[in-house]
């Protein structure tokens, strides 16, 4: 794949709780030279990150429920309504692993739809943290997903359980079927990483190393 085509798919992330504003400024000129798809940050620096990208193509995208999914409903759709006011374009979303597992399928899919309907219309993609789910589990979230109003199923957090892996792909992919989305992220560092995972089916990687990835081709 051509170079631009990778880092047109990178959601060039900094979700690190210590992150400072000079950091947030830093990711965004990385993007700017990169041609990333997106910057992903905390709900706190969306308003930030939206005026330094303003008059760019370059979306913002910020992370709802994060990074346990343990938050009740109203909370994330307050917050997915104060990300959006602020200029987000895309969310990512945790969803409630205990209740996944649990068997409360219905209280997970009124989740997710109350986030992509406080989203209004922006893309919403919704983490299933694959590390911590069991085959069935997976397939289960991912068409619990599909069936949500959401527009991409995402591997992980990339924060305390393993990140992505080329299996969890392939199932996801197996499962949401050819046009539904699906992101890939959570300990990508390589270039060779990213082509397999997008021969995989991933259609986003989620990377805080998108840098270092571009430049293993340049």
């Amino acid at each position: 794949m051509k170079l631009q085509e990778v880092s047109g798919i990178i959601d060039h992330t900094l979700l690190k709780p210590e992150a400072m504003q000079n950091d947030i400024k830093k990711l965004v000129l990385e993007a700017k030279k990169f041609g990333f798809w997106s910057c992903c940050v905390n709900p706190c620096w969306v308003s930030f990150a939206a005026k330094e990208l303003k008059g760019t193509d370059i979306k913002v995208c910020s992370v709802i429920g994060f990074p346990f999914g343990t938050t009740n409903t109203k909370a994330k759709s307050a917050e997915a309504i104060e990300c959006i006011k602020n200029g987000a374009d895309e969310l990512d979303m945790v969803i409630n692993i205990g209740f996944l597992k649990s068997g409360f399928y219905k209280k997970v899919k009124d989740d997710i739809q109350a986030v992509v309907d406080s989203a209004k219309g922006k893309i919403v993609k919704v983490i299933i943290e694959a590390g911590v789910l069991n085959k069935e589990e997976k397939i289960k979230a991912c068409k619990i997903v599909v069936n949500s109003g959401a527009h991409f199923v995402k591997t992980s957090t990339g924060f305390g359980y393993s990140g992505a892996t080329i299996e969890d792909v392939k199932l996801m992919r197996k499962v949401v079927g050819p046009d539904f989305g699906v992101k890939a992220s959570g300990g990508i560092r390589t270039w060779d990483q990213v082509i397999k995972f997008i021969e995989a089916g991933a259609s986003r990687i989620g990377t805080s190393h998108g840098v270092q990835i571009v430049r293993q081709k340049l």
